[in-house]
This record gives C-alpha cells, sequence and structure tokens, in this order.
C-alpha cells in the first residue's frame, strides 16, 4: 500500500527557514526555558572544538532581529558576523571550549560533549535561570549536559531557531579563534580553511611541520609525525 503524501503546506515547513516550532513545542516558557545547542570545530586538523548554547526569548513567534538566522554553512561571513552581534544582544548566549589537548586525551566526540557541557554551565552562570530542555543538533545525546531534559534533533540546525542560533555562535566564535591562531603560526591559511583539511593546509604541515595546535590523534597528523621520527 503506498505511503500517503503529505501536504504541500508541511514539506514547505520543513525546506523553510528554522522556526520556533520545536523550542514551543518543548514548553519553552519563564518557567521552563529551552537552549539550542550546536558546536563547530570537529572536523578540523588544528584548533579547538567550540560549541554554544542560546535561549532565545519566550514568545509565540520569532522577534524581528532573527529574520535571516538560519544553519550557519548556509550563510556568508558577513551575515554571520552581523547576526552573531544580533543574537548575543537580545538572546541568553554560553559558550564552552574544548582545547586541542583535550581533545587528544578523551578523543574528539567526548570533548565536543564537554564543550557542550560547558557552554549550558556558562548560561547557568549569568544569574538568568538555567534550562529546562537542551535542543542539540545531531543524533547523539551528549553526555553530562546539565539540563533535565535534552531532545536530539537530525539537521536541528536548519529546523530550530535557537540551534541555528547557537551554530552561528559556534562558528564565529571559532573562526575568530582561528584567525587568531593563524597570526601566531603562520603559512598554514587558518584564516582562510579554519584548520580544516584543505589541499593548503596539508601542503604546509609537510613543508612548515606540525604546531602545538594541531590535533595529533588526527591521522593526517599523526602520520606526518610518524614521518619525522
Amino acid at each position: 500500500m503506498p505511503r500517503p503524501r503529505k501536504p504541500a503546506s508541511e514539506i514547505l515547513i520543513q525546506l523553510g527557514p528554522p522556526t520556533l516550532r520545536h523550542e514551543l513545542d518543548a514548553g519553552h516558557g519563564p518557567d521552563s526555558l529551552v537552549c539550542g545547542v550546536d558546536e563547530a570545530g570537529r572536523g578540523p586538523l588544528a584548533g579547538p572544538v567550540v560549541a554554544a548554547a542560546v535561549i532565545l526569548p519566550v514568545a509565540a513567534e520569532a522577534p524581528a532581529w532573527c529574520a535571516g538566522i538560519n544553519d550557519s554553512k548556509k550563510l556568508t561571513a558577513a551575515a554571520r558576523e552581523a547576526l552573531f552581534d544580533a543574537i548575543r544582544a537580545n538572546a541568553r548566549v554560553g559558550i564552552g571550549i574544548s582545547s586541542v589537548e583535550e581533545i587528544d586525551t578523551v578523543n574528539i566526540l567526548q570533548a565536543t560533549f564537554l564543550a557542550m557541557r560547558r557552554a549550558v554551565e556558562q548560561l547557568a552562570a549569568d544569574g538568568g535561570p538555567a534550562p529546562v530542555t537542551a535542543l542539540v543538533d545531531g543524533n547523539q545525546r551528549p553526555v553530562g549536559l546539565p539540563c533535565p531534559r535534552i531532545t536530539t534533533l537530525v539537521s536541528g540546525d536548519a529546523l530550530s531557531l535557537s540551534i541555528a542560533a547557537a551554530s552561528i555562535i559556534a562558528k564565529v566564535t571559532r573562526d575568530r579563534l582561528m584567525t587568531d591562531l593563524a597570526l601566531a603560526h603562520p603559512g598554514y591559511g587558518w584564516e582562510r580553511n579554519a584548520g580544516y583539511g584543505t589541499a593548503e593546509h596539508r601542503d604546509a604541515i609537510k613543508i612548515l611541520g606540525v604546531t602545538p595546535v594541531h590535533r595529533r590523534t588526527f591521522a593526517p597528523i599523526s602520520e606526518q609525525l610518524a614521518l619525522n621520527l
């Protein structure tokens, strides 16, 4: 028996920009705050992983200043920078960072969970009420996240407005960190590639070597270190 087709209106909702639907379904309100959580930097060969947690103002619909918020990967750098400032000015934001040393010690997944935990903990440290529910991008439930309720949402940065806002905060924060690191370690192009394994970056590793902020447990780096023995 063929599966019934979804109404066109539902398809359009799924293909449109992120909304507050998942936050409202989770009970987002003054006594039951919902935060969106996302990360940036799981895949690069160098630099930390950064997570952000965002609590949007309690409202039945998205405020006007949220216009343009979307999955950070779908936005230009200029749009991300402008939205970063708008989010910081109008929402509660927590940022968590896991260092290269932590990534190499506990692995990238656990370091990502640690950064997420730090981001949510920072929300509670700002003096406001702690979130009751965390909407987390992806399908893996972060270990140790200080929230009574955790909901994972695949492609959450394209569906949930607070997760999309968190993706922007995390991406811009990490890109700025990598630009700073590029000044200390010139030649790898981190101001352009953010530490990802581009051809430019891999060629620089062969010529310039491995820096203290390269992830030694990632195969291209460990292989290069083995060649230097």
